[in-house]
């Protein structure tokens, strides 16, 4: 079975570098304190690096 990784998004989108934001977005985030699951890959995990100041980030 593959790892995940379950993410939420904790603080707003607003203001913030459009790359930061399109990070956000291609992990599936959309609205504050929604959380989704990812699978532990490489590119997911970049994305995740890249906007850790803005994620709660739980290993599966």
């Amino acid at each position: 079975m593959a790892k995940s990784l379950k993410v939420t998004l904790v603080k707003s989108l607003i203001g913030r570098l459009p790359k930061h934001r399109a990070c956000v977005r291609g992990l599936g985030l959309r609205r504050l304190h929604q959380t989704v699951e990812v699978q532990d890959t490489p590119q997911n995990r970049g994305m995740v690096n890249e906007v850790d100041y803005l994620l709660k980030v739980e290993e599966n």
